[in-house]
């Protein structure tokens, strides 16, 4: 299932924020696609990553190379290109419900300081916690990233949920609690497949 992570940036530059999660998904095995909103900004940040130290190298490239599919990290303004598991969003890029949901990981940074990002990043958090993805708020305080907010999707209660449920909680040979509150227990439906 995936997990929206939001960097809310006070002290540390996007690049160098970037890198490190970057770095951290390409040692976990993922490919990501780093998504912005404007092609200038991207090939800023193209440059500042060549320009990482050599033990903390990053493989990545611009999208529109010959290549796009094959880079482990590609910088790019759309639709993921290179079979990517997480998606980093810089520069008020968005993502929906569903692109998030198939993913392993995505990653908001925003600048804490422009207060149009933090708005954008805000209605992000709605949009997608509202349709049930999971999500975290990290801020940078104090020179430490702290988590200031965990929104977890909590399953829906189905009948046999809820039976399962009071089955755990139920002293033994109480099935007529089962059949009362859930209305299983009559036929097939009955959790444990026997026929009542």
């Amino acid at each position: 299932m995936a997990q929206v992570l939001f960097y809310h940036l006070t002290r540390s530059p996007v690049a160098l924020t970037a890198g490190v999660l970057l770095g951290k998904a390409l040692a976990a095995g993922w490919r990501v696609a780093l998504r912005g909103t404007d092609r200038d900004g991207l090939e800023r940040l193209d440059a500042r990553l060549w320009l990482g130290p050599d033990a903390g190298f990053l493989p990545h490239g611009l999208e529109g190379g010959p290549f796009d599919g094959d880079q482990p990290i590609l910088l790019g303004l759309g639709a993921i290109t290179n079979g990517a598991q997480g998606l980093m969003l810089v520069d008020g890029a968005a993502v929906e419900a569903a692109e998030a949901g198939a993913l392993e990981r995505v990653w908001v940074l925003f600048d804490g300081s422009d207060e149009g990002a933090v708005s954008a990043a805000r209605a992000q958090w709605k949009v997608l916690t509202g349709a049930g993805v999971a999500a975290q708020y990290w801020s940078e305080a104090d020179g430490h990233w702290e988590k200031k907010a965990d929104s977890t999707p909590t399953p829906a209660l189905t009948p046999a949920l809820a039976a399962s449920s009071l089955r755990q909680i139920l002293p033994r040979g109480a099935p007529s609690c089962l059949r009362a509150c859930t209305g299983l227990g009559q036929g097939p439906d009955r959790p444990d497949g026997d026929a009542a």
